[in-house]
């Protein structure tokens, strides 16, 4: 898997473009239903807004947006080219339009989509999603320290630790750069602790 730019979490902010609101909501989704469920939340807390346009960017292409009642290609198209621009996938935006009585033109409705989507994703704390592993190993105090050490000069990072009549260490990494770190691994405990590779999974490192 290639690793890919998504969001932690549901992020917002607003912008006031002529008296009218425009409040950008961003999320990240792993499918289609996941989008579509986020897309009904937002609409339903929003119902009272002129508007609720969104977009969406799913891995493997696929890719929606509608412009909600404005204008052709002046709401839709600039909120799903921040989001494209900002080089990010797996993510759902709806940016909600509370009208303020005072038209905007085509040109100032690209702009205001496009800047609400901008502040949401800036409010939001873009992680990389890689193929990971984690290595899980229990090892007396003595050697805590340098277990870390070896992992830092591996790449791997702590990612849970558990004090008790030894430590029991889990080391996050990318998928494909465990076997030296094992190896050195096994000679630090000289053998004597179980260490365990998990399959390869998606996260974010």
């Amino acid at each position: 898997m290639a690793a890919y730019q998504t969001i932690a979490e549901v992020a917002e902010a607003e912008i006031v473009e002529k008296r009218s609101r425009f409040i950008g909501r961003i999320a990240p989704v792993g499918t289609e239903e996941e989008a579509l469920a986020f897309i009904a939340e937002v609409k339903a807390a929003h119902r009272m807004a002129r508007h609720n346009v969104y977009a969406y960017v799913l891995r493997g292409g696929r890719i929606r947006y509608t412009d909600d009642g404005e204008p052709a290609k002046t709401a839709g198209m600039p909120t799903l080219e921040a989001v494209q621009h900002a080089g990010l996938e797996d993510v759902a935006v709806v940016v909600t339009r509370y009208f303020g009585g005072i038209l905007l033109g085509t040109g100032g409705l690209v702009r205001a989509y496009g800047q609400a989507t901008k502040a949401a994703i800036d409010a939001a704390r873009i992680v990389v999603v890689s193929r990971c592993v984690d290595i899980i190993v229990e090892v007396p105090y003595s050697l805590y320290e340098p277990a870390c050490r070896l992992a830092e000069d591996a790449g791997a990072r702590v990612h849970d630790t558990d004090f008790a009549e030894n430590v029991l260490i889990t080391f996050r990494m990318l998928d494909g750069t465990q076997a030296p770190f094992l190896e050195k691994l096994t000679e630090l405990t000289r053998g004597q602790s179980e260490i365990i590779a998990t399959d390869p999974f998606d996260a974010a490192f």
